[in-house]
């Protein structure tokens, strides 16, 4: 019997802009309205960046995560993942900085496990810290989510899984077409599925036209989904979504169809072992 599905909602990300679609979140107002919007439609994580709230610039600023987190907090019981990418991070303690979302104490963090050529420069996740900041999650009682972008990053989550650095069970987000990660096709996520270390929870994403076609797959292979403005803009060819929980309505409407219940947030907590904050 497969788990209920598990929908994450990716907010706004660091790529998407106003000039690409009006309704990409900057605001922590926007950001958290978007999420609890995505809630409501039956989302129950939400990962969340953040912007300059002006220029739309991808942030790290600890304030801006804490105003959208109190927001969200405040009216819902939405499970909290936030980034630890470190985008616009500069100087000598990049990999410190990084971890102050931490603070917050969200349910969830991002930990990406290994470093990736992308876009035009290259997204640096070295071993070392890797292994500090999944300790640092698990001291404080912070479900990592494992981001997988190659196969490569699958042998380094099973040595940390393997080393209990990881509480069980561990949660991985496998990352496709991600240029220039893993491609965006079946045979790869089926082939980073049956690579998957034993016991975990899994969920899958893909950008832009693939969104729909992985994560339905996904959904059928008993694994969960994320969807939203980081991962994809349009609703259909040429259709702008008007917001994030557009894509979870359409998810429901599928898993509705395919016989597939919905977790909702306890369902999330109990399957994920997260405690409620």
């Amino acid at each position: 019997m497969q788990d209920k599905l598990i929908i994450s909602t990716a907010v706004c990300g660091s790529v998407p802009s106003k000039k690409q679609n009006p309704n990409i979140p900057y605001t922590p107002l926007e950001i958290a309205n978007q999420a609890l919007e995505s809630w409501r439609a039956g989302a129950a994580i939400a990962h969340i960046h953040v912007r300059d709230p002006t220029t739309g610039i991808p942030s790290s600023e600890l304030k801006l995560f804490s105003e959208v987190v109190k927001r969200i907090r405040g009216e819902s019981d939405l499970l909290i993942n936030l980034t630890t990418s470190g985008f616009n991070i500069d100087g000598p303690d990049v990999g410190e900085k990084r971890l102050e979302p931490l603070e917050l104490r969200p349910e969830l963090c991002s930990l990406d496990v290994g470093s990736l050529n992308f876009r035009d420069g290259i997204f640096m996740n070295p071993s070392d810290w890797v292994e500090k900041a999944a300790s640092r999650m698990k001291e404080i009682g912070i479900k990592p989510e494992i981001e997988i972008f190659d196969i490569g990053h699958l042998h380094q989550a099973s040595h940390l899984i393997e080393r209990g650095i990881i509480a069980d069970p561990p949660w991985i987000q496998l990352c496709l077409g991600i240029r220039w990660g893993i491609e965006g096709s079946l045979r790869a996520l089926c082939d980073l599925h049956a690579r998957l270390p034993k016991d975990v929870h899994w969920s899958a994403l893909a950008p832009g036209a693939l969104q729909l076609p992985i994560t339905t797959h996904a959904l059928l292979m008993g694994g969960h989904v994320r969807v939203g403005f980081e991962d994809n803009i349009y609703l259909s060819r040429g259709k702008l979504a008007e917001s994030n929980s557009k894509f979870v309505e359409r998810t429901v409407q599928i898993a509705s169809q395919l016989q597939r219940e919905i977790a909702t947030c306890d369902d999330t907590r109990k399957l994920l072992n997260i405690q409620k904050n």
